[in-house]
């Protein structure tokens, strides 16, 4: 049978973003908070549907759907994702060779957005919170036992907010009221982590564990997930190691304690089910959003990710792109040419017609010879096969491609049925795994070992194996970044885990030179943002 998507939550879910869509693209400046026109609450629909406003609303921020949030700027200042010039497309002013070369302003207007869509989505959840703490629950037929959980959603929702924010901005106010105050001042990223960890702390437990029924919702594996990665790069943020603390957010998954969707989580067999048109019930799925082409709400990853409409018929698919983020030739290099990720996760080499020997041609630079895309960014139609190329040397071919979600073809029945998935449980095991090992001093305990390589184990043939795992001499605290960086490529991740593996200011990638200045960790304050509000401070080094 088919895996239905249309419970509770995701049809709420639906109603809601149809109903909200251009809340999330009105975007005015100096936000932090959102009111609500309707406090009345008149049964437990509508209760749910004020509480996951705030859910769907995230989805325009920390999704690759097109918006310019976080996931801009998480995957596009590090060392795996770049949109490079190609030929007369995508220079856009030279947005994506600032965050390449970390030479951006606190003018960027890519920036101002991400801030004020991630604001706006703190304003909801404050008025969500506001008014439903103030509802008569029992008249409306819910429990006090799920009431609780429905405001610890909201509660951990806040902190997640939080805490993305504290990783691109470092110091910032902390707002808990609708326009309370009308000009909050900024705290430090200590007052801001100490605040995101006492909410946590305190709601994780109220929430229910994860289930089907929670699919498109914040329950307990979504929750130690949150923890898990704020205890991990507690050392970075404010100096204090918690890696016993990871470990027992990550426990608490592991063992099914925080639920799952099929009871208690697994990883998946292979390297396709988390990612697929059918991955509604992914076995190792933690927290998700729900989309769904046939609700009304499709995962839309085309714009940045989708080549031009030439594409369209390498996949057999209704949808093409800006031909936009490629990978960065370092980056696919990390690759052993016997890993299956890189069959599996990308669109690489010649391409053709979806099931024909017929080439797709090139539209640009390549206008009507064979499209095949290579792992070089430079001007290769006008002779150039050596240089190491550059931001502005991209052509309509440049790089490997995304091919990690896969929507299904456009007769397929579960076409672009996709749910994005924000934890899955393989991150669990990998940020244990490295708790394990900073606590040994970064040396691999074998319990580290074993974690990462039942994951990594996925990536290769039986007959390669015995070659490709880890043992605790190889698995070295470098060699677990990398791995990192192979496992979640295309997932958001990679700023974060570079800067707490100190390589982020220090390393260098492709054409990428360091900038040796730790103050590129965090992002500037936008100007817009300081004229608005006269208690904000800037970042330093951005004054």
């Amino acid at each position: 049978m088919k895996n239905k998507i249309y419970h509770i939550s995701a049809l709420i879910l639906a109603a809601i973003l149809m109903a909200g869509m251009n809340s999330c693209t009105d975007l005015d400046e100096n936000v932090y908070s959102e009111l609500h026109e309707s406090n009345f609450y008149n049964n437990r629909l509508e209760v749910l549907q004020a509480a996951l406003r705030p859910f769907t609303h995230m989805q325009a921020w920390l999704a690759p759907t097109g918006q310019n949030g976080y996931y801009y700027h998480a995957e596009l200042s590090a060392d795996q994702l770049a949109w490079p010039q190609k030929g007369r497309h995508g220079y856009d002013g030279g947005d994506h060779f600032r965050q390449h070369y970390h030479t951006w302003t606190a003018n960027e207007g890519r920036m101002r957005t991400a801030w004020t869509l991630m604001w706006t989505g703190v304003g909801y959840v404050n008025a969500a919170i506001m008014d439903l703490e103030e509802v008569d629950y029992e008249a409306l037929d819910i429990s006090e036992e799920e009431m609780i959980a429905i405001l610890s959603e909201l509660y951990v929702l806040r902190a997640f907010h939080y805490m993305k924010i504290m990783e691109l901005w470092g110091n910032v106010p902390i707002i808990t009221a609708v326009a309370e105050p009308i000009n909050p001042p900024t705290q430090s990223k200590a007052e801001v982590f100490d605040f995101i960890k006492t909410e946590l702390e305190a709601h994780v437990p109220n929430l229910l564990p994860y289930s089907e029924e929670l699919i498109g919702r914040v329950s307990q594996t979504a929750g130690y997930a949150m923890l898990a990665e704020l205890y991990l790069n507690a050392e970075y943020f404010i100096g204090e190691p918690m890696y016993d603390e990871c470990i027992a957010a990550c426990d608490k998954i592991i063992s099914g304690e925080a639920g799952g969707i099929n009871g208690t989580p697994e990883l998946a067999s292979d390297l396709l089910e988390t990612f697929s048109n059918t991955n509604q019930n992914a076995s190792e799925a933690l927290f998700q959003f729900a989309f769904s082409r046939l609700g009304g709400f499709t995962f839309d990853w085309g714009g940045f990710f989708m080549g031009y409409s030439n594409m369209s018929r390498a996949l057999n698919v209704g949808y093409s792109g800006n031909n936009a983020f490629v990978v960065i030739p370092s980056a696919f290099d990390a690759y052993q040419d016997n890993d299956l990720r890189k069959e599996e996760w990308f669109l690489f080499g010649p391409q053709y017609e979806y099931g024909t020997d017929t080439p797709i041609l090139g539209t640009e630079e390549y206008n009507g010879q064979p499209l095949i895309y290579v792992n070089s960014i430079r001007r290769e139609s006008q002779g150039d096969l050596t240089s190491e190329g550059g931001m502005d040397q991209g052509e309509e071919n440049s790089g490997a491609r995304f091919h990690k979600y896969k929507s299904g073809t456009i007769d397929d029945e579960d076409y672009r049925e996709n749910h994005y998935i924000i934890y899955r449980l393989t991150e669990i095991y990998f940020n244990k795994a490295e708790a394990l090992m900073r606590k040994n001093n970064g040396v691999a305990t074998q319990e580290a070992v074993d974690l990462v390589n039942a994951s990594r184990k996925r990536a290769f043939t039986d007959e390669d194996w015995a070659e490709a795992q880890y043992t605790t001499s190889t698995l070295t605290m470098d060699e677990l970044l990398a791995e990192r960086g192979r496992e979640f490529i295309f997932e958001g991740k990679r700023r974060t885990d570079i800067i707490r593996f100190g390589k982020f200011t220090t390393g260098s990638w492709w054409d990428h030179e360091p900038t040796n200045d730790p103050n590129r960790e965090i992002y500037p304050v936008p100007h817009t943002q300081l004229a608005a509000n006269p208690n904000l401070v800037q970042n330093p080094g951005y004054e």
